[in-house]
Formats: structure tokens, sequence, C-alpha cells
């Protein structure tokens, strides 16, 4: 029992080295790796311990488990200002996030009380709003007094520029079986997450914010706060499982060291989300599986608010940067669909394969892609493999790729509020391989 504890405190522990993760949006595409594997679908699977991410209702179908393991992720971005009119195009320019690789942990536990009532834990992690800018990208100056002159990055501060969001959710899990084929669970969320932004001092300083001070480069600050995940499962016959899952907004704490920049004064909920799915049996081997999920964005103002609210009607009295009609980031809706295919080989191999589609967040309309060259949310199309062995002595080792094919979004720039002007373009493509290990108590 020793030896389980001090596994579950790793596991968490390891999830604060997060750094980035972005797919559908700001969500993963997937939530373990078995669901990795498929694009993602896994509403009305019961294949490992993330129900608690998933859907509750899937645990009590899961039998005494552990999973763990980690993704290593690489996420490509790239942010450009072109035909700019004012300043005789000194601040056209573009540049590349250096920060490429990041290493994301998951964890999952099950434990079955009696045949029908499981207790368990998913740790899992959302993020994806991370880039680092070079310093020095333009060649006309910084607006802000404090830089001195210095060359300018690609929203008008001086130094680097980018942002660090991580969000990690622990997520206790209770599921019962109501009958021999239907179930449901709750998941209470606990949530934290951690943030830090540099090289915004053009909006801390030219009068874009409602608090002065408290809007860029103050180093990291965190949140918390509590939500919850219900679910249902059903398996209306032999070959056919459905499921569905509802998450709550999480609401936390503002982020007091930027309560001038997001809105809400500093808050940066985690928003509602809800899904579907299907899982059919096609062949005594294969097993196809869809889902459609929703993440509602619009729920969470310093999220969803448009981006030029700031900059035309700044400061306190106004719509400045902090209030609850400051800019955000501008996000729409976004509804995802996860198509995923299983193939049991033989009895100790089975492969995976998938599709996730979900059209960006950012819609790209006049003016909306300036504050996402902090989070390029561009890319809509991932192609998904993976496989499970199973070793001799009952254990299992599951691999997974994910390819997000390079997509880009080009806007009219909210710098012509500034005597800039020009369009502006984001651009990323991402990859993951991730293996974890799992087994039966």
């Amino acid at each position: 029992m020793h030896f389980k504890k001090q596994l579950l405190v790793t596991a968490i522990s390891s999830l604060f080295v997060s750094g980035a993760w972005a797919t559908n949006g700001y969500f993963a595409h997937g939530y373990g790796m078995k669901a990795k594997g498929m694009g993602g679908a896994s509403t009305a699977m019961a294949a490992d311990t993330f129900g608690g991410a998933n859907n509750p209702a899937s645990m009590v179908w899961v039998g005494d488990r552990i999973d763990l393991g980690a993704d290593l992720f690489s996420p490509r971005r790239e942010a450009s200002r072109q035909n700019s009119t004012g300043f005789g195009g000194a601040y056209d320019g573009e540049s590349d996030s250096d920060r490429n690789y990041f290493l994301i942990p998951e964890f999952g536990y099950n434990r079955m009380i009696n045949p029908n009532l499981s207790l368990g834990v998913s740790v899992y992690g959302n993020g994806g709003m991370n880039t680092t800018y070079k310093s020095s990208t333009l060649t006309g100056p910084a607006f802000a007094p404090s830089c001195g002159g210095a060359t300018s990055n690609l929203l008008f501060g001086c130094g680097k520029l980018g942002v660090d969001l991580m969000q990690l959710v622990i997520a206790p899990t209770v599921a019962y079986k109501v009958n021999d084929h239907h179930s449901i669970g709750i998941s209470p969320l606990i949530g934290y997450q951690r943030f830090k932004v540099d090289g915004l001092q053009a909006f801390d300083e030219l009068g874009f914010t409602s608090s002065p001070g408290n809007v860029t480069n103050k180093g990291y600050d965190d949140a918390t706060g509590f939500g919850v995940r219900l679910g249902w499962m059903g398996r209306l016959t032999d070959t056919v499982s459905i499921g569905a899952a509802y998450s709550s907004k999480i609401n936390m704490t503002e982020f007091d060291k930027y309560k001038g920049l997001f809105a809400e004064q500093g808050d940066f909920d985690i928003p509602e989300n809800y899904n579907i799915g299907i899982a059919v049996q096609a062949t005594p081997k294969l097993t196809v599986a869809f889902d459609v999920q929703r993440i509602n964005y619009s729920d969470v103002k310093s999220i969803a608010n448009p981006v030029t609210a700031s900059l035309l009607s700044p400061g306190p009295a106004g719509d400045g940067l902090g209030n609850d009609t400051g800019s955000g980031f501008g996000w729409e809706d976004q509804t995802i669909y996860k198509l995923g295919l299983e193939y049991e080989y033989n009895k100790d191999l089975t492969l995976r394969a998938g599709w996730n589609h979900g059209k960006s967040p950012i819609d790209g309309n006049i003016d909306d892609t300036s504050f996402n060259i902090l989070a390029p949310a561009t890319v809509e199309d991932h192609l998904t493999l993976g496989f499970t062995y199973r070793t001799s002595t009952g254990g299992e080792w599951t691999m997974s790729y994910m390819h997000a094919f390079e997509n880009s979004i080009t806007g009219a720039s909210a710098a012509s509020l500034l005597g800039v002007g020009g369009t502006e373009t984001l651009k990323m493509y991402q990859d993951s391989i991730g293996v974890a290990y799992s087994w039966k108590m």
C-alpha cells in the first residue's frame, strides 16, 4: 500500500512539469494513451482508468488497474505580420516559438469495491497557451517607454514574448453499475493552474489596462478551483455501447498578478464541455468508435471577449484589460469529431488508428489574430496511430502517435488601432509520441 501511495504522489507531482499542450483549442485530443491512438474517441469505451477525464461511468467496467504514461509533445508555431502601412513597414516580421518539446505525463488508478461499485482517480492536464518568441523580431522600437527604444517584439513590447499556461485536473471518480447493462459515474474535478506572460509592456504602459503594473512580466501565478463531471454508459447489445458525459465549468480563483490582463480581474476558468459517443464491434476483432465533443469557450470571458475591446475603449473606465469587458482571445465554441478504430490482431497485440477534427476556435475574422500570437490554436485535423502489447506477466505496453496537420489563419491586425496596420498570420503543426505501462492488481 505504501508503494501505491508513493506512486500516486510521484505521478501527480510529475504533471507539474507540463508546459504546453494543445490540439482541440487548449484541450488534449484525447486522455489516456489508448484514446489518443483512436483520435480521442473514448466516451463509449471502457479501456483504462481515464474515465475521470472522458466518462466517469466507464470506470466500473475497468476492474482493478493502474495506468502510468507520458507523451513527448512537439508543437511548432510561427507568427508573422506583413503589409503594415504605418512606420514604413518597420513592424513587419516573423518569429518561431523556440520551445518545441514538452513531456506530458498521465496517471490513472481504479479499485473495485464490489462487483457494482468502483473508486478511482484520473490525473490529466490541459494547456497549449505556451509560446516563447525571440526577444527582438522587428526593426521598429518598442512602444513601451520603459523599453528605452529597444527593438520591438511582435506585440510591441521588449524582450522575449510569450505565455505559459498549465492546467492540472485531479478527478477522483465513483462509478456504479445500475444493472448488467448500464452504469453511472461522478468525478469531482479539482483544478490547479499556473500562468505567466512576458513582453506585453506596451499594453500596460500605454493605458490599455484597468490595473497598471499587473499585465506582464510578473512571474508565475497560481489559481485553484472546483467543478464536476457526470457520466452514463449503456451496453445496448453485446456489440453496441453508447455513452455521454458532462463537465461543468471549473470556477477558478483569479490570477492576482495578472488582474490587469485577463477579463474579470484575472479570472481564467476552465470551460464547460460535454461529449457523446458510440462504440460498435463491427466484427469479432474490429471495434469502431465515434465521439462528438463540445467545448464552450464562449462562457469564459478572458478567452472569448473580442480581441479589440481594450484597444477601442481602453482604461479603467472603459473596456480596459482586466475589466469584465476587457479584451480576450476572441475564441468561439468548438465542436470536435473523433473517429477511432481498434483491431485485435491476436491475443497479445491490439492495433489502433483514428482521426480527430475540430474547427479552430480562432475565427480569423477582422482583428481576431493579434492576441492569438500568444496562443496560436490553429490546427484542425489530427491523424493518430497506436497499439497495445500484452506481456506474459499480464502487463500492457501501449504506444500512441499523433500528427496535427499544419494550418494557418490570416486576419487583419488589431495593430491598425495603433497606427501599424497590416495582416497577421498564425501557423502551427504538432507531433506527439507516447508510451504507457498498465497492470491489473
